[in-house]
């Protein structure tokens, strides 16, 4: 049977919380997400922990415990930042730049915090709540043989 368990950390305590988890036998971080609650500020958490409008979401696992453990972690929208996980688990490298491009929450000590799915010129972070769709022309060209 495998175990599960949801960890609330405060951000001060991230990085001090998964080094400790990865000394008890958690040898993957299989992901690092990015939330926005920009509409959802009222959503079930722990009576002590303060909602902000992003979350980072760690998952780790350990194969060898059959367990895993997912670090949720609040970070205000007047300071997006948290530590990198990088130097624990090199894996992480790709997955921060990921939530940095596309959330605009800052990985403090990343080794190459560039964007990674956007262009290097793209202004804004396309998966926050507020970001404004706008909208590209359709051009239309015709095809030999038709109309």
């Amino acid at each position: 049977m495998s175990m599960s368990e949801v960890l609330h950390v405060e951000r001060s305590n991230y990085l001090a919380t998964v080094t400790d988890l990865k000394n008890q036998g958690y040898e993957m971080c299989v992901d690092v997400v990015g939330v926005d609650y920009l509409s959802n500020m009222d959503r079930p958490l722990p009576e002590d922990v303060v909602p902000e409008r992003f979350e980072v979401v760690a998952n780790l696992l350990s194969l060898s415990k059959r367990s895993r453990v997912r670090i949720r972690v609040q970070v205000p929208e007047d300071d997006p930042t948290i530590e990198t996980l990088f130097f624990l688990y090199p894996g992480t490298e790709a997955m921060e730049r990921e939530v940095y491009d596309l959330m605009g929450i800052t990985f403090i000590n990343h080794p190459d915090l560039t964007r990674i799915l956007m262009p290097e010129g793209w202004e804004g972070h396309p998966l926050r709540k507020d970001y404004s769709m706008g909208s590209v022309p359709v051009q239309f060209k015709s095809v030999n043989g038709a109309g």
